[in-house]
């Protein structure tokens, strides 16, 4: 009986940091989609503020540090937002989308 004194703590010890590198993969994983959400709505935001004619710097508002491109195809005005993720998992994130240009 005494040999096996000790040996739950063991195991939980060496358990303990697989299961906190599961869970920081997990909220990293949750950032990165958060992250992307924000890039599409910015994405968005700026397509429809360069449809109108207006400068596309709401997108810069909502993504801090985000890069915008404008692109034009027939009536539709598209705006890309791309952005870096920040975090454990350093990725680009990139979004497009696209609006009707106004007075066309």
């Amino acid at each position: 009986m005494n040999r096996e004194r000790g040996s739950v703590t063991a195991e939980f010890a060496i358990a303990l940091p697989a299961v906190m590198l599961v869970f920081a993969c997990c909220l990293a994983g949750l950032q990165v989609a958060g992250t992307q959400l924000r890039v599409q709505d910015a994405a968005a935001a700026a397509a429809r503020s360069l449809a109108r004619g207006e400068p596309a710097s709401v997108a810069s508002r909502l993504v801090p540090g985000a890069v915008v491109s404008r692109h034009d195809d027939g009536d539709l005005v598209c705006a890309t937002v791309v952005a870096r993720a920040t975090g454990l998992i350093p990725l680009e994130l990139r979004a497009t989308s696209c609006a009707l240009g106004g007075g066309r």
